[in-house]
């Protein structure tokens, strides 16, 4: 229990002080004055002033802050900080701003995996374990202790690059080239097509060899422009998923079960961090990007709510008025505490699961 805590603490912290200081950055580099960087809400546990800004450390680790000068037309202000006020900036400086922060979440996920490939990564080598009986692979002549060497010429250095080759390739004849008793042997195979299980729990067609991998592995580390590319490619396809995820939530594809609240991501936090620091820094990196792409989300209270006021206000030449702004922000607030309810009690219903099964154990 109190390696979940402390994990879930580590990990909301980081998160969160990425996130604002996105936002802490891109107002001080537009000249906006910004009063407080808090991490955390709440009441105030430590604080220091340096400058006109207070950065903050408060009770309640389940958010942040920046507050910036200017932020609410009420706050009187010298004609002096008036040009250094949040509102009185130009829309596309807002924006800016706005989107800093989960262009940071972003941002950290790449630094993360940057160091994860130069750090290096276990792969399934090529090499062929047991090849099933009836299968493609066995009819064409494949055998246990084959390496892979390429595919229709494309080269194969890891197990978990034949499976996007053949799917693309899909039930066409390829050229298979691999390694046998230190002999280079070409053979011509089709694919079968089969049912597989995906990231989602979805039953999706897929075309198969026949074969797993011996199960062998091979740690490699990349330069660091290798590690770059792959950083940029990995942190593309999360946000990619993120999305595909809630759109299919939306359209009843998915479960909206399938979400996890606080109490669900300090489960994983603390059985994550007990994996190694690595596993940990991986649970980072996919929560940063899921926190990146919600928050871009055009939904009134996120940062993407904030985006498309202004992207109003582009296209109008005026902003919308107080009044719309309010009403669209009360409702936004409405609906966040409302997903938040639920994602809590999907929580606490997994949390009672688990402790029924776990007293149910004592009984077989």
């Amino acid at each position: 229990m109190g390696i979940s805590i402390i994990s879930f603490i580590i990990l909301l912290g980081v998160l969160i002080f990425f996130h604002e200081l996105g936002h802490f950055l891109a107002a001080r580099f537009s000249g906006v004055g910004v009063l407080k960087f808090s991490l955390g809400f709440g009441p105030k546990i430590i604080g220091k002033k340096i400058g006109e800004t207070e950065y903050v450390l408060s009770a309640v680790p389940l958010g942040g802050y920046v507050k910036l000068l200017g932020e609410s037309e009420d706050d009187e202000l010298s004609p002096a900080d008036e040009k250094r006020s949040f509102l009185k900036q130009s829309p596309w400086k807002r924006i800016m701003i706005v989107a800093a922060g989960p262009v940071f979440n972003f941002v950290l996920a790449i630094i993360i995996y940057m160091f994860i490939f130069m750090y290096g990564v276990p792969s399934l080598t090529t090499e062929i374990g047991q090849v099933a009986k009836d299968s493609a692979a066995l009819e064409a002549g494949l055998m246990s202790g084959d390496k892979i060497i390429s595919i229709n010429d494309i080269k194969v250095n890891h197990w978990d690059d034949i499976k996007p080759i053949i799917n693309e390739i899909k039930d066409k004849e390829v050229v298979v080239v691999l390694e046998r008793a230190a002999q280079t042997k070409e053979f011509k195979i089709k694919a079968r097509l089969s049912k597989a299980t995906n990231m989602l729990g979805e039953e999706v067609p897929a075309y198969i060899l026949g074969i797993t991998a011996a199960g062998k592995v091979v740690t490699e580390r990349k330069n660091p422009w290798s590690a770059t590319v792959l950083a940029l490619q990995k942190t593309w396809q999360f946000s990619e998923l993120t999305v595909v995820v809630f759109v299919k939530m939306i359209t009843g594809k998915v479960s909206p079960r399938n979400l996890g609240g606080p109490i669900f991501i300090a489960q994983a936090a603390g059985a994550v961090a007990k994996e190694g620091f690595i596993p940990f820094l991986v649970l980072i990196a996919i929560l940063s990007i899921n926190l990146g792409v919600i928050n871009l989300f055009p939904v009134p209270i996120l940062d993407g709510g904030h985006i498309l006021f202004n992207v109003i206000e582009l296209i109008r030449r005026k902003p919308l008025s107080v009044k719309a702004q309010g009403m669209a922000q009360q409702i936004g607030f409405a609906l966040l505490i409302m997903l938040m309810i639920f994602v809590i009690m999907i929580d606490i219903e997994r949390l009672n699961l688990k402790i029924i099964n776990d007293i149910m154990k004592y009984f077989k």
